[in-house]
C-alpha cells in the first residue's frame, strides 16, 4: 500500500514517519513537501485560488506515482485538502486533523488547542464539532527554535505555553511537528495529549484496509 505524504513545514516528515512506523509499518512512504506553502500563507494571511491550484498539483502528482491515499500533514489549508478530496474521489484523502478531531470529540468537555504556527488557530477550530470547548493557545517561539535547528528549545517552550491549558480535560496538538513534544506537554499538564500523527495514521490504514 502506497501513502503520499504532502507536507508544507519541513519539519513534519519525521513524526508521521515514525507513527507509520509504530502504526502501519507495512506501508510505502512518498514525501512531497513544499515549505513555500507555509510561507506564502503567512504572507498573505488568508488561503487563495492560487493555493488551492498549487495543493491539487501535488495531489494529482501524487496520485500519478501510483498513491493508493495522500495524507496532509500541514493543519492550516483546511479548505485547500477538501477541494483536494473532491477532485480526486474516491481516491482517500485524509487532512491532518480528521482523526485527531474524532478523539477530541469522544473525550469532550473543554480540549486545549496547541498549534506553533498561528495561521492554525484560525482554520482549525471549524473543524472541530460546534458544541466542544476548544481553548486556543499559540506556544508562541516554538517553530522559529525548530526552524534554527533548536528542537529543545522547541519542546520547552510548547510545554510552557501547555501550562495554560492545564484545566482543559485534554491538549490537542495542532501541527505535525508539535507531536514530538508531547511527553513534555504531558508531563507539564498531566492531561490527555493528542497528537496528529498517531490519529491520522491510525485513521488513513483503516479506511484502506478495513
Amino acid at each position: 500500500m502506497r501513502i503520499a505524504l504532502i507536507h508544507a513545514l519541513r519539519h513534519s516528515p519525521p513524526p508521521v514517519e515514525a507513527a507509520f512506523a509504530r502504526l502501519w509499518p507495512d506501508a510505502t512512504l512518498m514525501n512531497l513537501l513544499d515549505d513555500s506553502l507555509s510561507a506564502d500563507l503567512a504572507r498573505d494571511g488568508a488561503l487563495t485560488p492560487a493555493m488551492t491550484d498549487r495543493f491539487l498539483t501535488l495531489a494529482r502528482y501524487a496520485r500519478g506515482t501510483g498513491a493508493d491515499g495522500i495524507l496532509f500533514t500541514c493543519s492550516a489549508f483546511g479548505s485547500c485538502i477538501e477541494a483536494v478530496a473532491e477532485a480526486l474521489a474516491p481516491l482517500p484523502v485524509l487532512k491532518p486533523n480528521e482523526a485527531m478531531v474524532a478523539e477530541a470529540a469522544a473525550i469532550g468537555g473543554r480540549i486545549g488547542l496547541l498549534a506553533s504556527f498561528a495561521p492554525t488557530l484560525a482554520s482549525m477550530p471549524p473543524e472541530f464539532p460546534p458544541g466542544l470547548a476548544l481553548v486556543p493557545r499559540l506556544a508562541s517561539g516554538a517553530l522559529d527554535a525548530l526552524n534554527r535547528g533548536d528542537a529543545e528549545a522547541h519542546d520547552r517552550l510548547a510545554a510552557e505555553a501547555a501550562q495554560d491549558l492545564a484545566e482543559c480535560d485534554a491538549i490537542a496538538l495542532a501541527q505535525f511537528s508539535l507531536a514530538r513534544a508531547a511527553p513534555l506537554v504531558a508531563a507539564a499538564t498531566g492531561k490527555p495529549v493528542l497528537t496528529t500523527p498517531d490519529s491520522a495514521v491510525r485513521a488513513l490504514r483503516a479506511r484502506l484496509l478495513g
